[in-house]
């Protein structure tokens, strides 16, 4: 008899299971899986799937209906805004956290610090070779996101103030193909969310600020954003409640232990 129970009891929790799609920001995504994992282990009548892809592709799957949430670590373009109005798609920003893009160089580097003009030089390709800025020998390897990339979008923005990225740069699909690649290769530069870095790599100040959270809270880090997680209209059901969890004391602290900035 308690079989038969417990048999009813998971084929009416699978018959009324609440589904949540989450896709987009590879910066986001780590928030999202743990969050998800959370909220699903208190709720078993919730079933929340999390993609990555980038913002770009989060973005577009909302506009498409494809999904229910977009990770997004840029905020949403004007043309995007209009196609997704064009499809009766109202997208409501919600901020779930802060990061700061960190510039990372291979450990061995000696470099500590770089002004903000010279690492937009180094990413339009004006400085080729270290030791134009610091006691480093090797030529400069620029590792640059790719432009589905929200992460992508915000550095050519806060670092480049729009210029051409050079077209000798690795483009990568995540942040965490950028941390490998720069651990890896000695000459290397490149940029992630603070959630990503590790020993493997080293992380230099810009401006002579370094990327934490009190530099990110305070506004004094250069390249420091806001990350989203979009809604179609004002989140309701699964979604509202999935994003108050986000929101609460727990929620803040799943964003902290990725590694990034809570809001609250």
């Amino acid at each position: 008899m308690k079989k038969i129970l417990a048999l009813g009891l998971l084929l009416c929790v699978g018959l009324f299971a609440q589904k949540l799609t989450i896709q987009g920001s590879t910066t986001v995504l780590p928030i999202a899986q743990a969050a998800a994992e959370a909220y699903m282990d208190d709720h078993p009548e919730a079933d929340i799937t999390v993609r990555g892809g980038g913002s770009g592709t989060g973005i577009a799957a909302l506009i498409d209906g494809a999904t229910d949430i977009a990770d997004a670590s840029r905020p949403m373009k004007e043309k995007e805004i209009t196609l997704a109005h064009e499809r009766s798609i109202d997208p409501v920003a919600n901020i779930v956290a802060r990061d700061g893009i960190a510039v990372i160089v291979h450990p061995n580097n000696p470099m500590n610090n770089i002004m903000k003009e010279d690492l937009k030089a180094i990413y339009t390709g004006e400085i080729t070779s270290w030791e134009k800025i610091s006691s480093a020998q090797d030529a400069i390897v620029v590792v640059s996101r790719d432009a589905a990339s929200g992460t992508f979008e915000a550095f050519n923005e806060l670092a480049l103030d729009k210029a051409k990225l050079s077209d000798a740069a690795l483009m990568l699909a995540s942040n965490l193909e950028v941390a490998r690649t720069v651990a890896q290769t000695p000459g290397a530069i490149g940029y992630v969310g603070l959630g990503y870095l590790s020993d493997e790599v080293k992380a230099v100040k810009v401006n002579d600020i370094m990327p934490s959270e009190s530099t990110v809270n305070d506004g004094t880090y250069p390249l420091a954003r806001p990350l989203f997680m979009y809604t179609n209209g004002m989140p309701s059901g699964l979604a509202k409640d999935f994003l108050d969890f986000i929101m609460s004391a727990d929620g803040q602290t799943i964003v902290k232990e990725a590694g990034f900035v809570p809001i609250k």
